[in-house]
């Protein structure tokens, strides 16, 4: 450190704070690389990778198209992810198209602020048609048209890695087979093309039409829910 004598009368001063130097890279890595994140403020490029869905629902005679396009984010890298983008919802009928339009453009716009949006498939799903909802093909309940994009939304998020897949594990679905079949050994019932009897009801836990009594005990063959414990 040097000294200076100063000849002149100080009328000025200022604080002067020093840089903070930036952290060395790891070995082996390259400074320059940056991780990118999903955020609003990503351009659109060109060209995004889609997926359609379609949904037919007893409600209306025209099915409804649902379209989810993915950005795909540090590409080529160990951090490669790919995230949903924007959603568009097509169908003939014009009935619905106000509200299916405002759905889009607010899903979209959740969609590019980035973070968890995986909540948007339990919101969707607490959606409830006042009119009543329908059965899907696989004996599973339906609240509303809305609730099933989220079933589309969900499916779609499971594909790109966003979600894991639930269901029964292995001793689980085994279990359920066993009751399946125990269930066709001692009864006469049709079976549909879902997999469960056309007699069967509606399971409070999972939703699904396959609520059936086994030993004198009301058992659910989809999800294995059972009365006596």
């Amino acid at each position: 450190m040097t000294t200076r004598k100063i000849d002149q009368k100080i009328v000025k001063s200022e604080v002067l704070k020093q840089a903070a130097s930036a952290p060395a890279a790891a070995p082996g890595t390259d400074a320059s690389a940056e991780i990118i994140q999903m955020h609003e403020n990503l351009a659109r490029p060109e060209a995004l990778q889609g997926t359609t869905y379609k949904i037919k629902t007893p409600l209306s005679e025209h099915a409804l198209y649902v379209t989810i396009n993915d950005i795909t984010l540090n590409a080529g890298t160990e951090h490669e992810l790919r995230r949903p983008f924007e959603i568009f919802i097509n169908s003939k009928n014009m009935e619905h198209f106000q509200w299916i339009i405002a759905l889009t453009r607010i899903l979209s716009a959740v969609f590019r602020k980035g973070g968890d949006v995986t909540f948007l498939v339990d919101e969707l799903r607490s959606v409830f048609d006042p009119q009543g909802g329908y059965f899907k093909k696989g004996g599973r309940y339906t609240p509303s048209i809305v609730a099933e994009i989220g079933d589309v939304i969900e499916q779609h998020m499971i594909a790109i890695g966003m979600l894991k897949k639930t269901g029964p594990d292995a001793q689980q679905q085994e279990f359920l087979d066993d009751k399946r079949r125990e269930y066709e050994l001692r009864n006469a019932q049709p079976i549909v093309d879902d997999g469960y009897p056309s007699s069967a009801a509606l399971c409070r836990k999972c939703q699904v039409r396959a609520v059936v009594m086994l030993d004198n005990c009301l058992t659910c063959l989809h999800c294995g829910d059972s009365k006596c414990g």
